[in-house]
């Protein structure tokens, strides 16, 4: 079986600097806080251009906490994409406020900002673009919406580590970012972890202390925050990895060239390729109208694939209450039994891509 994602695959890469980082944070007994936590948010910030980079214990509480740091919360919205994983528009109603969905780009799978501002509303406070599977969301056009209008922006970089808009880091652009380092993602902890980046001196302050039970120095709670933190395992081992990244990202983008160039069948619609972005290629996510046909076809004969997400937000269980018709978010309704993600990983390697490609050039459904 062509396994969907092989993380023991890159562990095995830098077994060594892993193994030792490991047992340093061991011997030191550097479970929580200290100066591994630092030093990684300092590189981590480095490498991506912003001020601050603050730790905290996932993607989903990053969003949260960064709602929180900006007052947001009951009787406020906040327009979110209509197809993403929950942790998007989950945080928007854990600080009380109401996540409002806006349907999709048929393209780019990232929020259509040309329904943005039908969106908006006097109770509107924040936009949560969410740069999908690793391709950035317009955000030259949802900046400038959020310019217009006073909106504070909070870009979900959950899936698109390394991915740019003319050259510029996503994660950039808004007035904060959230970044998930679950095992999977381009770059990935060996358990739960985030961080928030900000420019802004005082958001930083107020998000790490959120994050920090609401302390400013030991023992000094200012306010009632939370216990979200990165611990000191997770933050040596991506020490260890963010010199890698940069690589790994090369190497999805050319799994990626290989698929787009090679796979020829008309059953089979290929993402598409903007030339002002730089994907990131977390997931590679094709389309067909015989989708779970294909997803058989494709284990049964030695691929794994996954499905993300074979619900669309508004349509989950946990919103029926708000009574939401297909034709309210009508591309982000159809693609939802369409869309498959390939095989996606740096060390995919060439004979494995090749088969995947002779297999979905011969489906027939």
């Amino acid at each position: 079986m062509i396994p969907f994602v092989d993380l023991h695959r890159q562990y095995e890469t830098l077994k060594p600097e892993i193994d030792q980082a490991i047992s340093d944070v061991l011997k030191e007994t550097a479970f929580i806080g200290g100066k591994r936590i630092s030093e990684f948010e300092i590189a981590f910030a480095n490498w991506l251009g912003v001020k601050h980079c603050i730790g905290c214990a996932n993607g989903t509480d990053s969003i949260e906490i960064l709602l929180q740091a900006m007052g947001i919360g009951v009787g406020d919205e906040v327009i979110v994409p209509a197809t993403s994983w929950i942790s998007t528009s989950e945080a928007v109603s854990s600080v009380g406020a109401t996540p409002v969905f806006v349907d999709i780009d048929p393209e780019t799978f990232t929020i259509d900002t040309t329904l943005i501002e039908k969106a908006l509303s006097s109770k509107t406070k924040a936009i949560i673009p969410v740069h999908l599977y690793g391709h950035p969301a317009d955000m030259i056009s949802i900046m400038q919406i959020a310019e217009k209008y006073g909106l504070k922006v909070i870009e979900d970089c959950a899936q698109a580590h390394g991915a740019k808009i003319n050259g510029q880091n996503i994660g950039t652009f808004g007035d904060a970012a959230s970044f998930s380092f679950y095992p999977g993602k381009n770059l990935g902890a060996y358990g739960d972890a985030g961080c928030m980046v900000t420019n802004s001196d005082e958001l930083a302050r107020k998000a790490r202390q959120i994050a920090n039970h609401g302390q400013e120095g030991k023992h000094n709670h200012l306010i009632e925050g939370r216990n979200s933190r990165i611990d000191g395992l997770q933050a040596a081992i991506l020490s260890v990895k963010l010199p890698h990244l940069d690589n790994w990202v090369k190497a999805r983008n050319t799994v990626a060239q290989h698929y787009l160039s090679k796979v020829k069948n008309a059953e089979i619609q290929l993402p598409s390729v903007s030339t002002i972005n730089n994907h990131a290629w977390h997931l590679f996510v094709i389309r067909s109208e015989n989708r779970d046909v294909l997803k058989k076809y494709l284990h049964d004969n030695g691929v794994e694939t996954a499905i993300h997400y074979p619900t669309a937000l508004p349509f989950l269980t946990c919103y029926e209450s708000r009574n939401f018709k297909k034709s309210d978010f009508p591309i982000a309704f159809a693609y939802q039994s369409q869309i498959l993600s390939l095989p996606m990983f740096p060390e995919l390697t060439q004979q494995e891509q090749e088969g995947i490609i002779q297999l979905l050039n011969d489906f027939r459904g």
